[in-house]
């Protein structure tokens, strides 16, 4: 008797979950418990970690995350009206600084900000001016792309009613086409902000006072002074509590647009 396809369904889940729990079972009887709590779960390497890592560390992470991320937010809506635009030069150049700095690691682009430019023009910024440079020029080459495809998204009929209305091109853009834009993007604005809050920790390579430790730095320094794979596990921890409410965030904008969206369709209909 043929097996029903409901049934064959139910036993691959069920192989599944069994195959996920010998695994579990397989990796909590060979690893060393003793030695990864030795290793992760120092209480007092933990200890001596605060109240630093939460004053300091996180502090200057969600500082450097939103200078960069203003920056990239004001650079971002320059580059997509320019890449609207029907001025060809001014298409030609959003274009080239969004596929340049969308290929090139934001590693590389550190590096040139903060021991390139001092060299080649003698320009020396501080670690604000530094991060929020770096991470601006690399998070507006996404976020350009992003405000482009909201602005696209907004029905012309918007456009052609505020015209009618007696606005001008640019006046019709600013009041009318690019709020409707932000309501839309919002969620994919959410996500690159969480991007950027992971790519801050590049500025440690740069070298940094201790008051100006964010936290990928200041757990590498805990890691040094305890010898413990504990401060680490902390900074990632302060990571997530950063990345996850925003990740909250962005699913919450992304359903109330989605709402949003069917009800305008449910109208138009």
């Amino acid at each position: 008797m043929a097996m029903s396809r409901r049934k064959r369904a139910q036993l691959f889940r069920g192989a599944q979950y069994a195959l996920l729990v010998i695994v579990i079972l397989v990796a909590a009887f060979v690893a060393d418990w003793g030695e990864i709590q030795r290793a992760f779960f120092n209480v007092d390497a933990a200890r001596a970690q605060f109240p630093g890592v939460i004053t300091t560390a996180l502090v200057n992470t969600i500082v450097y995350t939103a200078l960069g991320f203003a920056f990239g937010l004001a650079v971002g809506l320059v580059l997509a009206l320019m890449k609207l635009s029907p001025v060809g030069p001014y298409r030609w150049i959003a274009t080239v600084y969004i596929e340049f700095f969308r290929g090139v690691p934001a590693l590389l682009v550190f590096i040139t900000l903060g021991f390139g430019a001092p060299l080649a023009f003698g320009l020396k910024f501080d670690i604000y001016s530094t991060v929020m440079l770096s991470l601006g020029l690399v998070g507006s080459a996404y976020i350009a792309e992003t405000i482009r495809a909201g602005i696209q998204a907004v029905p012309a009929g918007q456009r052609e009613a505020a015209r009618s209305l007696g606005m001008s091109q640019g006046r019709a853009m600013v009041s009318i086409v690019v709020p409707q834009a932000f309501r839309i993007i919002l969620p994919p604005l959410t996500n690159e902000l969480i991007l950027l809050t992971k790519d801050s920790s590049l500025i440690y390579l740069l070298g940094l006072a201790r008051d100006e430790y964010e936290l990928t730095k200041f757990g590498r320094e805990g890691l040094n002074a305890t010898g413990s794979l504990t401060p680490i596990l902390l900074a990632g921890l302060c990571y997530l509590i950063i990345t996850i409410p925003l990740g909250y965030l962005s699913r919450y904008l992304e359903r109330r647009t989605g709402r949003k969206s069917e009800r305008g369709l449910e109208v138009e209909a």
